[in-house]
């Protein structure tokens, strides 16, 4: 299949210089930002600088990059303890934008920006862009949220800087959706994939196939997506997909990207230095192994960041990209220390679950892990839309492919569920992140009070 694909000197934007550092030069920039950080947080967070004073480190122990060891980590429960200003290093007339979590599991987490944040917020999106091949002239169709998730108003602003043309149609409202991608020649759309995939469908229900679209670029991000789902993205709206990889505790989107190489996700290290850990233990692992990654913000005014355990997963890609950018690639991020699930003594990950359902053809990338206690006993369900024509044909046919769905996530995971075949457009649909996982084993523990 040939894909619409344009370069466009895509992988070369003036404000992408600093991609192609050499390696020495940027190591150099890293530790004199990194010094800089340490001593902003030291001096103007008090909760850091109470527990550098328990760790028994000071600013000026940091001599090189390798001394970053010393310092403390940071967890997500420490920007919640601390709500709303507590992690802030500049005073509140020098902020100039809040973004917060949405506090579902309780007070949401603060994140502020400096105008000088916003500036390197721009920057890192524009690079980011630039690094999937968009340019002047392109028209982004932005369906990631405004307000204060950090989604929607982080890539507007770098895709201006960039030159392109933003729409920004925000989420949700799908026959709108469609309506402007056809209507107003959209080239590139920004969004969650699972979001997308829904679009496609929707599209499909209007008359509307995005294959005869103008759109060539998907930039897709907020959740976690294995290549197996690029792949059906990619067939099915005839586009490249690229995956941006963000925290809004870090400062969003931008963190980093695949290039048009689609082989990792290069981070933009001039402001983010990582560390790839054990979790368990804390100890760096080597290049090419998987472990935890570990951010610190290297340029950050309002808020810095010291060692911020993102709890994904993911490892080093030691090789130099094709593409010649110096700056390091991670693998992409499938899955979270802390979405793990342990069945029967069994450590299991919807990303493997995803990956085997669909390499077997006829299902669709729509489907829901139910996680229950039968007996003492832990049982999974798989719910999975299968294409129209499946429920159309014989029982023989369906028992078939249920067969071949049990086999793959058996041989993947080492656990035997049930597998629910339904039809197109049973399971609902998220105009956010996906909800893949429904875990009700404390509803049914007997013992459990609620």
């Amino acid at each position: 299949m040939s894909l619409k694909w344009n370069d466009h000197n895509g992988c070369f934007h003036p404000d992408s210089a600093f991609d192609f550092l050499p390696g020495e030069q940027l190591r150099a920039l890293q530790l004199q930002r990194l010094r800089a950080t340490v001593e902003r947080t030291y001096s103007n967070v008090e909760f850091m600088r109470k527990r550098m004073d328990a760790h028994g480190v000071r600013p000026e122990q940091l001599r090189t990059l390798d001394d970053i060891r010393r310092l403390p980590f940071t967890d997500k429960i420490d920007l919640r303890d601390t709500y709303p200003y507590g992690l802030f290093a500049c005073p509140m007339s020098e902020v100039v934008r809040l973004h917060a979590s949405s506090g579902t599991t309780g007070k949401p987490i603060v994140v502020g920006y400096t105008q000088g944040d916003m500036e390197t917020w721009k920057n890192v999106i524009l690079r980011s862009l630039a690094a999937t091949g968009m340019h002047r002239g392109d028209i982004l169709q932005n369906a990631y949220g405004y307000g204060l998730f950090t989604g929607g108003l982080g890539l507007h602003y770098g895709a201006e800087a960039l030159g392109a043309t933003v729409i920004p149609i925000s989420g949700g409202n799908s026959d709108r959706q469609i309506m402007i991608m056809r209507d107003f020649g959209v080239t590139a759309i920004s969004c969650t994939p699972s979001y997308f995939i829904h679009l496609i469908e929707h599209g499909a229900s209007m008359g509307v196939d995005l294959k005869t679209l103008p759109l060539r670029i998907g930039i897709f991000g907020a959740e976690p997506w294995t290549e197996e789902m690029r792949c059906f993205i990619q067939r099915e709206a005839n586009i490249r997909a690229f995956d941006i990889y963000g925290l809004s505790e870090i400062i969003g989107p931008g963190v980093g990207i695949e290039c048009t190489c689609q082989n990792g996700l290069h981070i933009f290290e001039d402001h983010f230095l990582f560390e790839i850990l054990d979790p368990k233990t804390g100890a760096p692992v080597p290049d090419g192994e998987e472990g935890e990654l570990v951010l610190t913000t290297l340029s950050k005014q309002a808020m810095p960041i010291l060692r911020y355990r993102t709890h994904d997963i993911t490892r080093v890609i030691p090789e130099q990209c094709d593409c010649g950018r110096s700056i390091r690639r991670i693998a992409r991020i499938s899955r979270r220390s802390d979405d793990m699930l342990i069945i029967r003594g069994v450590n299991v990950f919807p990303s493997q679950i995803e990956a085997a359902l669909l390499k077997v053809e006829q299902t669709l990338p729509h489907y829901q892990i139910i996680v229950r206690r039968e007996r003492e006993m832990d049982e999974m369900e798989i719910r999975i839309e299968v294409t129209a024509e499946v429920f159309s044909d014989r029982v023989s046919e369906i028992e078939r492919i249920s067969r071949r769905l049990s086999h793959a996530v058996e041989s993947t995971t080492g656990i035997r569920a049930k597998i629910s075949l339904v039809e197109p457009q049973t399971i609902q649909r998220s105009e956010g992140k996906a909800r893949r996982v429904l875990d009700l084993r404390k509803l049914d523990d007997p013992k459990n009070p609620l």
